[in-house]
């Protein structure tokens, strides 16, 4: 048995019940004669709330309640659902938004909630919500990612939410002007809507005087300290559970309005109320991802070394400021903003502006995504002008193995990697010599060949704290752990890790999570956190079993020096070899409920920095304009892993979310902000024809930075993925005079770019 586990690809217990239809999610558990919650959205992206008339809707068959925003604050409810706020340049703070629970005074947004129906049946409700009557004086909308127009936020002049600012301003201006070239690249992160297989869900009871609220979240305890806050509650008087969930990609993590409305209607009502969003609710409600545009400098030396890194980003923040979206392309952004490049120089400001369109927060990857697509782009782009094989370059670059531990112009200083050598297996993996013979087998068939090179690094994030609590049953043993599983399969990988430390067999083990009652503190999910922090809390409680354990049998056999070996305790002088499950029976028949639970609580120093390569080829119908990602290879270091299956999967799982930006997923609002895309008719989704074989190994380099030498995988295919196609794509269509692409690479926008990029040839 291996000190840290048998790294084993064990397949996942949890989907046996999930693809039988056994899975328990929020919608599946609600109480029995639950009332239901439907909300009155706002028709119009900008405009003064002159009325609301609740009392036709009142007056309804099955109706309970209309709550509105006045309600909520004559009953004491704390309505603003305030976010995050960044330093900006000159040490001011970002701007501050008020967000209401329900509207007050204006709506910002097609989809802003403004009033609740709470009704017996779900029918009435939508019955009701069609009776109360809105009345809203439109405003001038803003939809564009620019400063100015019509103001939002008093708050915000010009709409400016921040401007920030970070690295050696004065450094990167000496060092462009005294470069031998700049390259300089603009570059556009198309705004993506979540679309989890589970849209958001909740509902709220009463019980024996506490207010219980489940969500399908990523997390139960920010979500509890919320509750607290908002209804000015002893936290000992909230609880909050979360069941299975169907996905949350960072979506989930935050808060939204629709959680307290809820809770306020089962408080005032004394019956349990249910929410669960429609697909089209959730596409003009959940937060949204990336959109933004950045541009990108690159300064070069003689020998095509940077010495220089220069961006200017402007971020759309949406009507207002989310939970943590201040902090994605500025703070979040920055973590990686020179990738595994050696760059003595870099500066980066970042500002954002407010528009009528839905907020905007973490969506995979948050920041990182965003960051290394601007970067990897830009570095394609240098290797053109430059002359230079893009896979020269960025060795020419990367930093070296004796210059770790590296600290990046940001400040973030980088454990171990051997970016040079994982580049060669990517290489091999991907039999990039084979691709002229692949580009000219395509072109026969009167198609056109690109690929595309990635080199991608991640900076887990998070809560670097977690805790693990261990009891022993009859049965076994159950694990209490902090994270929450979306679907990453966590059931599986807590039960192997704990099985492999201890010899405990995995299916007497029970992963218990999402509940607040049961498990006081935790970080949730969220920046590929969960394996690698969970399980090192777990590592630390299986010492302290280990220790408690062999005191127990010391003291009982009267000798010293017991020891464990991953299985069995061995005690000096007796051929007694007990396991764990042994060991806590032996307690329980003496008495020891002591020794039948066990916690420890870790907080790591430093995050751990997963990197690697995603190699693309794609081919396309000039014809049609339609693109095929035709290979697609990933070679990746996550350092030691615990179950290889599923980091495969989670990769597989990333790789397929960036595909579906970078080939279909566009967010468009019409002038009035209006979404355009709000229903599956309009928004592009990746289906599996969309989707190639993903060719995926892994060339490890432990972390310095974890017990374990972990690096987090979560988030890492999303991250590699953006920039891989599009390099690919503009490789493709080089040949044929086009200079510029765009995600989402969609037939009409490719087969557009075509026609002017032979348009041009023919004129010159």
């Amino acid at each position: 048995m291996e000190k840290f586990g048998k790294s084993q690809p064990v397949t996942r217990v949890e989907d046996q019940r999930f693809l039988t239809g056994q899975g328990r999610y929020v919608d599946d558990v609600a109480p029995n004669g639950a009332l239901y919650a439907v909300f009155v959205r706002s028709q119009v992206g900008h405009g003064a709330l002159s009325g609301i008339d609740v009392a036709d809707a009142r007056d309804m068959p099955g109706v309970h309640a209309v709550i509105t925003a006045d309600d909520l604050a004559a009953a004491g409810v704390v309505l603003d659902l305030a976010g995050h706020q960044v330093t900006n340049r000159d040490g001011s703070k970002g701007a501050f938004t008020h967000r209401p629970i329900l509207a007050q005074g204006r709506v910002r947004h097609v989809g802003e909630p403004i009033a609740c129906v709470i009704a017996e049946s779900l029918a009435e409700g939508r019955d009701a919500a069609e009776a109360v009557m809105v009345e809203i004086d439109d405003l001038p909308a803003k939809v564009d990612v620019a400063l100015g127009g019509e103001v939002l936020h008093d708050s915000a002049p010009d709409n400016l939410a921040f401007d920030f600012g970070l690295g050696d301003a004065e450094g990167v201006d000496a060092a462009i002007a005294a470069a031998s070239r700049v390259v300089t690249v603009q570059v556009t992160d198309n705004r993506v809507i979540c679309n989890a297989m589970e849209p958001r869900g909740c509902y709220a009871e009463v019980t024996e005087g506490r207010l219980h609220v489940a969500v399908n979240g990523q997390g139960v305890w920010a979500t509890k300290s919320d509750l607290a806050k908002h209804f000015k509650l002893d936290a000992a008087d909230v609880h909050v559970t979360t069941p299975d969930v169907g996905g949350g990609f960072g979506m989930k993590a935050m808060r939204y309005p629709e959680p307290f409305v809820v809770a306020h209607a089962a408080r005032q009502l004394g019956r349990p109320v249910r929410w669960m969003s429609e697909r089209t609710e959730g596409m003009l409600t959940d937060n949204a991802g990336r959109d933004l545009v950045t541009q990108a400098t690159l300064a070069f030396d003689a020998d095509h070394r940077l010495t220089a890194y220069k961006l200017d980003t402007i971020a759309n923040m949406g009507a207002y400021n989310s939970q943590f979206a201040q902090g994605i392309q500025t703070d979040l952004f920055s973590k990686v903003l020179t990738g595994t490049y050696a760059v003595p120089h870099a500066y980066m400001r970042a500002r954002g502006v407010y528009t009528n369109t839905t907020p905007v927060d973490a969506y995979r990857g948050a920041g990182r995504p965003e960051a290394i697509f601007v970067l990897e782009r830009s570095m394609d782009e240098a290797a053109r002008q430059l002359g230079i094989s893009g896979w020269d370059l960025r060795k020419r670059n990367f930093i070296r193995p004796d210059q770790f531990p590296y600290t990046t112009p940001t400040g973030v200083t980088y454990d171990v990697g051997e970016f040079s050598a994982l580049l060669d297996t990517a290489q091999n993996s991907a039999d990039t010599g084979g691709f002229a013979a692949r580009k000219a087998t395509s072109a026969k068939a009167g198609k056109l060949r690109g690929q595309g090179l990635c080199y991608y690094i991640e900076s887990i994030l998070g809560d670097p704290s977690e805790t693990t609590t261990v009891e022993f049953t009859e049965d076994g043993a159950l694990i209490y752990v902090g994270t929450q599983s979306n679907g990453q399969g966590h059931e599986t990988v807590y039960a192997q890790f704990l099985a492999d430390q201890t010899g405990i067999p995995a299916d007497r083990i029970t992963v218990v999570q999402g509940d607040s009652d049961l498990i006081p503190t935790g970080g949730g999910t969220g920046g590929s956190r969960s394996v690698t922090v969970q399980n090192t809390a777990t590592l630390a409680t299986v010492g302290a079993m280990i220790e408690s354990f062999s005191t127990y049998l010391s003291d009982m056999e009267d000798v010293a020096d017991v020891t464990f070996d991953d299985e069995r305790f061995r005690i000096p002088g007796s051929n007694l070899t007990p396991t764990m499950l042994d060991v806590a029976d032996m307690a329980r028949a003496d008495g020891r409920a002591d020794l039948l639970r066990h916690s420890q609580r870790i907080t790591l120093d430093n995050r751990s920095f997963p990197n690697g390569a995603h190699v693309v080829e794609v081919e396309i119908d000039p014809e049609t304009g339609q693109t095929v990602v035709d290979r697609y290879t990933v070679v990746d270091d996550f350092g030691n892993l615990i179950n290889p299956m599923l980091v495969e999967g989670q990769v597989h799982g990333g790789v397929v979310q960036g595909l579906g930006q970078a080939l279909a997923e566009r967010v468009v609002f019409d002038e009035d902000g209006q979404l355009l895309t709000a229903s599956f008719m309009d928004y592009g989704m990746p289906r599996a024809v969309d989707v190639p074989l993903i060719g995926f190994s892994t060339r490890g380099t432990p972390s310095l930075y974890n017990p374990m030498g972990m690096k987090g995988c979560g988030e890492a295919g999303t991250v590699g993925a953006l920039a891989a196609v599009a390099n690919a794509v503009l490789d493709a269509l080089w040949d044929e005079g086009v200079r510029k692409v765009e995600m989402p690479f969609t037939p009409h926008r490719v087969w557009s770019w075509l026609q002017e990029g032979q348009t041009k040839g023919e004129a010159a």
